[in-house]
């Protein structure tokens, strides 16, 4: 490493510890007792602190004598951060879309190009494309005078195509979203639970409200030009199942959601409900997560902005030192969350 720009040790095994992708290309980690370097977010067992060094590069580390680890491949780093960059430029652009064609771009095979792809941002390829296709049918809808105009604005082939793709992920239909939820029938009920009182609302597709301390009046504000009606019998199994994961949090991930939220927002919504009951990440390692190391910002926005509590669990997320950091119902409520799925897990 260089001596004028010494590497934080310190900061680097914290790194390796969260498995951050943030510092993937930045320093390679080299475990002295087996001769190998990793990147800072390899999967592999963690080694004991003492077998470690830090390398600025794989040069170096071969230098010393290790070679590269074959599950990380930490020398291809280069190479699939540039492949990864021309597909997100491509899609972007709304040009080649087919893997086929995205393949031959970056010189990867088909096969590769979808494992390195998906590793780096979460997604395939071919979601990728779509998220994009979402994100600018969102945009156009919320201005556009005609829905059509809007499908066609976002690059769809077909106003079928885009009924067809966004039919389970924007939850209401392209108009009644357009018009903010108009049409929509909301059933909710307001339930006593150890934690308080909670609020669940549903409509027929699944779950799209779970707050703590909110009543009606909330969900007015929240759905303003929506039909909200007092939960009944059709409602019973929903809210029973819905009680019981945020009594026992860790519960409730085959309960049907219905929410809404930008591409962005759905992938870390989605990130969010991969973490283990009882454990946390920090907004860094969220940002990781979701291919996006550098966005902790905006992933702290996409988290706040989440509106079913528990079965989003936006409290598995702490601050980088560990520190609980905010919470929409309070850090007192938070730590409850997490000391009862920690109890829960055993």
């Amino acid at each position: 490493m260089s001596e004028d720009n010494p590497l934080d040790e310190a900061r680097a095994w914290q790194a390796v510890l969260d498995r951050d992708r943030s510092f993937d290309g930045r320093f390679v980690t080299g475990v002295l007792t087996t001769g190998i370097y990793c990147r800072p977010s390899c999967a592999a067992r963690h080694p004991k602190r003492g077998n470690v060094r830090f390398f600025r590069h794989g040069a170096a580390a071969r230098a010393a004598g290790l070679r590269p680890c074959r599950r990380c491949s930490p020398d291809s780093l280069a190479g699939d951060e540039a492949a990864v960059l021309a597909v997100v430029t491509a899609l972007n652009a709304g040009g080649v879309a087919r893997l086929a064609d995205l393949a031959a771009l970056t010189g990867y095979s088909p096969a590769h190009l979808q494992r390195v792809f998906t590793r780096a941002t979460g997604l395939s390829p071919a979601a990728y494309a779509r998220a994009l296709r979402e994100e600018r049918a969102r945009t156009a809808l919320s201005g556009a005078a005609r829905v059509t105009d809007a499908v066609y604005d976002a690059g769809y082939a077909a106003p079928s195509r885009f009924y067809a793709e966004t039919k389970t992920r924007l939850g209401m239909a392209p108009d009644t979203w357009r018009k903010g939820g108009a049409g929509e029938v909301i059933r909710w009920a307001v339930l006593a639970t150890t934690l308080g009182p909670v609020l669940i609302a549903a409509t027929e597709r699944g779950v799209c409200r779970i707050a703590f301390g909110e009543d009606r009046e909330d969900l007015v504000r929240r759905f303003p030009a929506a039909d909200l009606r007092p939960a009944d019998g059709s409602l019973r199994d929903l809210l029973g199942r819905v009680l019981d994961a945020v009594e026992r949090p860790g519960a409730g991930e085959h309960i049907p959601l219905d929410v809404q939220g930008t591409a962005f927002q759905q992938r870390v919504w989605a990130a969010l409900r991969t973490i283990p009951p009882g454990e946390t990440r920090s907004y860094g390692e969220l940002a990781a997560m979701i291919g996006a190391p550098g966005a902790a910002r905006a992933v702290g926005r996409a988290n706040g902005a989440n509106g079913v509590a528990v079965l989003i669990p936006c409290h598995r997320v702490v601050q980088g030192n560990g520190a609980l950091g905010g919470y929409a119902y309070g850090l007192a409520l938070k730590e409850e969350l997490l000391r009862r799925e920690r109890e829960e897990r055993g």
